[in-house]
C-alpha cells in the first residue's frame, strides 16, 4: 500500500498568479530525503475505474532531491502579552475574571500566567488534574500554592480570583459560581502560606489559557486551558474579593487607577488576533492559534442573537489544547511560477524508499489562478477553496458514530484517516469537534490538509478533478479562479468569462461569493453547476489572514455539531451565519435547484421530463436518446445522481421561466432528506415515498441572454469519464457547455 504520510507539508500561499512564488514547508519524522517532482493535476483519484491519476510534468528547477527533517506541530491556543515593567512589580497582586471551562479534570490547566516551566519561577492561575482551581508561586527554589477542595463543573460560569499578600505572606484564592443550583453552596475559599517576599521573573511573557516553557516575547506553551474566559483582571496590592468582582464587572474600568495593572476586554477588536487592554498600561496583547471570538460571555442574558448589536455581552474567548491555525513551520523549497503557466490545479509531488515495503507518494496541493483580471479563456472553473477548507482534515468517518449506518455498509480506513486519529494535531475540519466537544469553526489552509490532494479522499478535492479531466479530454480552454479571489474581488473577476463552471459541491459561500455569481447571472453570464449541495452555508474569510475561513453552526440544516446559544453570528465579519436558506437566500434563487437529501447507498439514473423536448432547447439534447435513462453509470453508486442531490422548488426560488428536464425521483430508502425538509416526523419521508427527495436537472435563463444550467447531484461529476467519456452525461454537459459559450442570445427565452 502507498504510503501517503511519511513525509507531509503545505504550499504557502495556497493561491497563486503567474510570476508569484509559492514556498512549500515539509517535515518528515522518518525520512532523510525524498524525489520532488512539480505537477500540474488533471485528475487526483486514484480509482481504478477511472482515470486514474493523470499528471503534467512541466519540468522545473525544483525537480530532484529534497532534504527532509522533521518539523512539529504546536496545537493549543493562548493569549500572550509581552513582558513590560508593570508585570515585574515586586510585592503583593491580585488577579481575577470569570471561566467557563469544558474539560475540567483532564489535565493540568494554565488560565493566567507569568510562569517559566523550565525553572518553575513565577506565577500562574489555573486548574489541577483534578479540576480544582489553583494559585502556584514560585522562586525557582521552592514553590507555594493554594487550591480549592471542589472541582469547577463543567459548562458553568465562574468567578475566579487568586491573591498574593505579601505582608501576610499568604496565598488566597475563591471561586464562585454564576450558575447557582437547587440552592446549593457555589462558593468556596482557599488561604495557605506564600512568601513574604517575591519578585516576578523578568522576560517572561503573560500567558492567557496556557503558560510558557521558555523566556522571550512569543515563547513555547504547555498547560492548555479549555474553554472560556472574560474580562480577566490583574491589579497591584493585595485587593479584596469584593473589589476584584467589582473591577471584573466592569466594563469600563477606571483606567487613572495606579494600581490597576492590566483589564483586557476580549469584545474588542473582534474579528482581528489582538487583545486590547483597558488599562493606562496599555497591556496589549495577540492570540496564537485562532481560538474563537465572538463567544457568549458570563454576563450575555439572551437579549440579543447578534455580537455586533451588543459587543460587551460577547466578551469571551473560547481557547482549546486542540487549536490549529499555522503550523509554523519552516519553508524547504520556493518556486516562482512562470508567467506564461496555465491557470490549474497544482501539487508538489514526494516520493521516497523506506526500510518498509511500502512505497512513499504524497502530495501538497496548490492553485495557479489566472492573472487577476486577465481572463486567458472564455471559461472558468471554480475550485471550490472555502469547501476544500470547510472539509480539511475531517475525521468524521471514524469520529460519527452512525456512519457505517449512513453508508449501509462497512468502512475502509485509508492510510490518511488512520494517521489523522493519531496525530490530531494536525488540526481537524469544521464537520470535527474539539477535545472539549466543542465545534471547530475555523480553518485555515496554513498546515498540512490530507484531503485536499491527490490520492486524499475523493469526496470535493477529488471529484472536482474529474471535470477537469473532462475539459482536457475534450481540449477545452479553461482558466482557474478560486472562491478566494472572487470574494476578494468580487463579480469583476467573473465578469471576464462567458461562462463559469461550478464542480461538484460548492457548499459553502460567503456572502460577498454570493452577491458575486449573482450579479454576473443578471449581467448576462453563464453559470454551469454541476454539483450536488452548493450555496449552502454561509461563511465569511477573514479579512486579513489569507486562506482562513469560518462557519457556525445553529439548529438548522445538516449538521455534525451546533454551537451554543446566541453564538450564531461570524467573528470575522459580524453576519449571521447558518444556512443561506435561513438567510433568505435559498440556492434555489441563484441556481434553480437547492440540496434536499443525502442518498450515500448507490447512485440512481435520471428520466427524462418533458422539459427536454422543448424545441427552444434542442440543442440540449442533440445526440441523445430520451427514451433511456440518463446517467445508469458512474464512479460514484454506479449512477449520475447520488452522494448529495438538489430539486428544484418554486417555493423557494426556483425562477418561473425555468425548464425542468430530467429528475432522478425514485432514490429508494437510501434518500434521507435533510433536516431543514423535516416539518414533521412520519414513516414516508425516505426517498422510497417522499416525492421532494430527488436529484433535479434544470435550465434557468437569466437577464441579457445569460442562464445557468444545474445537475442536481455531486455524483454527476464522477460519470463523466465512463465508457472512455463517450456517455450521455458526457454529451449533455458538451452540449450545454458549447452552447454557453456561444454569445448569441438563447431563442424563444
Amino acid at each position: 500500500m502507498t504510503d501517503t504520510t511519511a513525509v507531509l507539508g503545505y504550499a504557502w500561499p495556497l493561491t497563486v498568479s503567474p510570476g508569484e512564488a509559492v514556498r512549500f514547508h515539509l517535515s518528515s519524522a522518518t525520512l532523510p530525503e525524498a524525489e520532488a517532482t512539480l505537477l500540474r493535476v488533471r485528475c487526483a483519484d486514484p480509482d481504478p475505474d477511472g482515470p486514474g491519476l493523470r499528471f503534467e510534468t512541466p519540468g522545473t528547477p525544483l525537480d530532484g532531491r529534497v532534504p527532509l527533517r522533521h518539523q512539529p506541530l504546536r496545537p493549543g491556543s493562548c493569549g500572550l502579552v509581552g513582558d513590560a515593567p508593570a508585570l515585574r512589580r515586586a510585592g503583593s497582586f491580585s488577579l481575577g475574571g470569570f471561566l467557563w471551562p469544558t474539560a475540567p479534570g483532564s489535565a493540568a490547566q494554565a488560565v493566567m500566567a507569568r510562569w517559566r516551566d523550565d525553572t518553575s519561577a513565577g506565577w500562574r492561575l489555573g486548574l489541577d488534574a483534578t479540576g480544582c482551581l489553583e494559585f502556584v508561586l514560585g522562586d525557582g527554589q521552592r514553590q507555594w500554592r493554594v487550591a480549592t477542595a471542589r472541582p469547577l463543573r463543567e459548562r458553568e460560569w465562574v468567578f475566579v480570583a487568586a491573591v498574593y499578600d505579601a505582608e501576610a505572606g499568604a496565598l488566597l484564592l475563591q471561586q464562585q459560581s454564576l450558575d447557582p443550583q437547587g440552592g446549593r453552596d457555589t462558593g468556596e475559599t482557599a488561604r495557605a502560606e506564600g512568601p513574604r517576599h517575591f519578585t516576578p521573573p523578568a522576560d517572561v511573557a503573560l500567558v492567557f489559557a496556557a503558560q510558557a516553557l521558555e523566556t522571550g516575547v512569543a515563547p513555547l506553551t504547555t498547560a492548555h486551558y479549555d474553554g472560556k474566559i472574560d474580562r480577566p483582571r490583574l491589579g497591584a496590592g493585595a485587593w479584596s474579593f469584593d473589589r476584584l468582582r467589582a473591577l471584573a464587572e466592569a466594563l469600563n474600568p477606571p483606567p487613572g487607577d495606579p494600581d490597576l495593572l492590566g483589564a483586557w476586554d476580549f469584545s474588542r477588536g473582534m474579528s482581528t488576533d489582538l487583545l486590547h487592554d483597558l488599562s493606562a498600561n496599555r497591556l496589549d496583547g495577540w492570540l496564537r492559534q485562532c481560538p474563537a471570538r465572538a463567544m457568549t460571555g458570563a454576563n450575555w442574558d439572551g437579549s440579543t442573537q447578534q455580537w455586533t448589536e451588543k459587543p460587551h455581552l460577547y466578551g469571551a474567548i473560547h481557547f482549546h489544547r486542540d487549536d490549529m491555525h499555522d503550523a509554523g513551520w519552516d519553508a524547504d523549497l520556493e518556486f516562482r511560477v512562470p508567467r506564461d503557466w496555465k491557470s490549474g490545479f497544482y501539487a508538489l509531488r514526494l516520493r521516497a524508499r523506506q526500510d518498509s515495503d511500502d512505497p512513499v507518494e504524497s502530495f501538497v496541493a496548490f492553485f495557479v489562478r489566472a492573472p487577476l483580471g486577465q481572463a486567458r479563456a472564455p471559461l472558468a472553473f471554480v475550485a471550490s477553496t472555502a469547501t476544500f477548507l470547510a472539509y480539511a482534515n475531517s475525521a468524521l468517518r471514524l469520529d460519527q458514530v452512525h456512519a457505517e449506518s449512513m453508508l449501509e455498509g462497512l468502512i475502509a480506513l485509508s492510510r490518511d484517516d488512520v494517521y489523522l486519529q493519531e496525530h490530531r494535531e494536525l488540526g481537524l475540519s469544521t464537520y470535527d469537534t474539539h477535545s472539549d466537544g466543542s465545534g471547530w469553526c475555523y480553518s485555515t489552509a496554513k498546515r498540512p490538509v490530507l484531503n485536499m490532494r491527490p490520492r486524499g479522499a475523493t469526496f470535493n478535492y477529488g471529484n472536482d478533478t474529474h471535470i477537469i479531466d473532462w475539459l482536457e479530454q475534450i481540449g477545452q480552454e479553461y482558466d482557474v479562479i478560486t472562491d478566494d479571489d472572487i470574494d476578494r474581488h468580487g463579480a469583476q473577476l467573473l465578469a471576464g468569462y462567458r461562462c463559469v463552471i461550478t464542480g461538484s459541491h460548492p457548499e459553502y459561500f460567503s456572502r460577498a461569493m454570493l452577491d458575486a455569481f449573482d450579479a454576473y447571472q443578471r449581467d448576462g453570464g453563464r453559470h454551469l453547476y454541476l454539483g450536488g449541495n452548493g450555496f449552502y452555508w454561509r461563511i465569511a474569510f477573514h479579512p486579513t489572514m489569507p486562506h482562513a475561513m469560518e462557519i457556525r453552526r445553529g439548529m438548522l440544516g445538516l449538521r455534525t455539531w451546533e454551537g451554543e446559544a446566541g453564538e450564531h453570528s461570524l467573528s470575522f465579519s459580524g453576519e449571521p451565519s447558518g444556512l443561506w436558506r435561513a438567510n433568505g437566500r435559498p440556492p434555489q434563487r441563484l441556481v434553480g435547484v437547492g440540496f434536499d437529501a443525502q442518498v450515500f447507498t448507490r447512485s440512481y439514473p435520471y428520466r427524462w421530463l418533458e422539459g427536454a423536448r422543448d424545441p427552444r432547447l434542442a440543442w440540449l439534447v442533440e445526440g441523445l436518446d430520451l427514451a433511456a435513462p440518463l446517467g445508469d453509470f458512474g464512479l460514484r453508486g454506479g449512477g449520475a445522481a447520488g452522494l448529495e442531490v438538489d430539486r428544484v422548488d418554486p417555493t423557494l426560488g426556483s425562477a418561473p421561466g425555468q425548464v425542468w428536464i430530467a429528475t432522478a425521483d425514485r432514490l429508494d430508502y437510501g434518500g434521507v432528506p435533510t433536516l431543514e425538509e423535516l416539518r414533521t416526523l412520519h414513516r414516508g419521508a425516505m426517498g422510497d415515498q417522499n416525492a421532494r427527495v430527488r436529484a433535479d436537472i434544470a435550465f434557468t435563463p437569466t437577464a441579457r441572454g445569460g442562464a445557468v444550467f444545474s445537475t442536481g447531484s455531486i455524483a454527476w461529476a464522477c460519470a463523466l469519464s465512463c465508457q472512455g467519456y463517450d456517455n450521455a452525461v458526457a454529451r449533455l454537459t458538451g452540449n450545454v457547455l458549447r452552447r454557453f459559450l456561444d454569445e448569441s442570445p438563447f431563442a424563444g427565452f
